[in-house]
């Protein structure tokens, strides 16, 4: 979770500052560019997740994959961050698209494999609820490098606020290490032989789409992951525009709603353990709501970072209970149809997620309609309430929602464990 977590949060992170504001891409070009990027997102996810259960090596499904997915993804981050300076107009466009979609195919294709471990490795909640606290801990950790360390990083150390050097070389130095932990951890890891299946794709994705929680989860499970995504692509343009600070500064912010939300780990996971996973779900979806919320009203860096402790204690809930309750999900497929086919439907979920750039490109070209901010080089007369909305009114929206949606779902209960689960019995891990 470390290793993929650094190079797409990076991404996601700066590639609005850096092609929008500082190199001067168009939003209108953006939204479309981010809305194809969605829609290949969402389509490739399926047939990645499907290779990934149908692959039948001496190293396993999923280890592969990733060995060899590590270094295109880190090899596509170093180009999508090393634009010709002297590249505008369409020729900009077309170099944000081709790397922006690379990214995101390689993205997937980690994602598909690392995300399908999770259920297989670890079959029942409480031990599932421990695994997931300790992984999203690890992601908290590279989102520090990733988010709140990156912004000082590209503008200050390796770079200026108007230079695009700084992004390069700090691309660079994350794609080392993301490779080198990809790689080291995916080659000891050792997979359960017998969840391997041989269903074929469109039945197999039929079966899931007539499955009614599937869209109930998945566009709940939508309305947090979009709202984040736009924290992730507008939180350094938030500081400068609506705060008046240097881009810096957001250091500050991250890292406190970072680091908070790394405590508030070890108090959710009790929660879970105490009331289940269904119920602390629905709470969280309430207090990140609540954070947004809050962080419309702040005017300055402390308040901001008032607001951000809120919004990390519901973000840290969400992460410690999001994966249980689609992995319940997969449990039940599983014991219904008889066949572990987690990649694929962990997949399928990602469509609701992987279209979280689309929403991003429609979200930040609606400000060129009704703020006038079309980039960098035409900010508009109030850049400043144009990312407070993007920020703060359109995730708050879109979590309310969801809270609202929790409430009206169930969710199967934990299955029985079978005999080679059964305590005393080694499992591979």
């Amino acid at each position: 979770m470390f290793g993929t977590s650094i190079p797409i949060n990076m991404i996601k992170g700066s590639m609005m500052l850096y092609y929008v504001d500082i190199l001067g891409l168009d939003v209108r070009a953006y939204g479309v560019v981010m809305v194809i990027y969605g829609i290949i997102d969402a389509i490739d996810n399926p047939l990645l997740g499907h290779l990934s259960d149908h692959t039948r090596t001496r190293f396993g499904r999923r280890r592969p994959w990733l060995v060899v997915g590590a270094p295109l993804l880190a090899a596509s981050m170093i180009a999508f961050f090393s634009a010709p300076t002297s590249l505008d107009g369409m020729g900009l466009v077309l170099w944000f698209a081709v790397f922006a979609i690379l990214c995101e195919a390689f993205d997937s294709l980690l994602n598909a494999n690392y995300g399908a471990l999770l259920p297989e490795l670890y079959p029942h909640e409480r031990d599932r609820a421990v695994a997931n606290s300790l992984r999203q801990g690890f992601q908290l950790v590279a989102l520090v490098i990733a988010l709140a360390i990156t912004p000082r990083l590209t503008t200050q150390v390796f770079g200026t606020e108007t230079s695009t050097e700084g992004f390069r070389t700090t691309a660079i130095i994350y794609a080392v290490i993301a490779v080198v932990v990809i790689v080291f951890m995916a080659v000891s890891a050792r997979e359960n032989p017998r969840y391997s299946t041989r269903e074929r794709l469109l039945p197999s994705v039929w079966s899931i789409v007539r499955n009614p929680l599937f869209w109930k989860v998945g566009f709940t499970g939508a309305c947090y992951g979009v709202a984040m995504a736009l924290v992730l692509a507008g939180l350094q343009l938030y500081v400068r525009y609506s705060l008046g600070l240097p881009v810096g500064d957001a250091t500050y912010l991250q890292g406190v709603v970072i680091l908070l939300s790394a405590v508030g780990l070890a108090v959710w996971t009790r929660v879970v353990a105490r009331r289940g996973a269904l119920w602390t779900w629905r709470i969280a979806f309430v207090v990140l709501a609540a954070g947004f919320a809050a962080l419309f009203f702040a005017t300055g860096l402390i308040s901001a970072i008032a607001a951000g402790a809120l919004l990390g204690a519901g973000w840290s809930g969400m992460l410690a209970t999001n994966d249980l309750i689609v992995a319940r999900v997969l449990d039940a497929d599983a014991a219904r149809n008889g066949a572990h086919r987690e990649g694929l439907f962990l997949s399928a979920f990602g469509f609701f997620g992987r279209l979280n750039g689309s929403v991003t490109g429609l979200a930040l070209t609606s400000l060129g309609v009704f703020f006038g901010y079309n980039s960098g080089h035409d900010p508009g007369p109030d850049p400043g309430t144009a990312f407070r909305v993007y920020l703060c009114v359109y995730p708050f929206v879109l979590t309310a929602i969801g809270a609202l949606a929790a409430r009206y779902i169930s969710i199967p209960v934990e299955p029985a464990p079978a005999a080679d689960d059964e305590p005393g019995v080694e499992q591979p891990r």
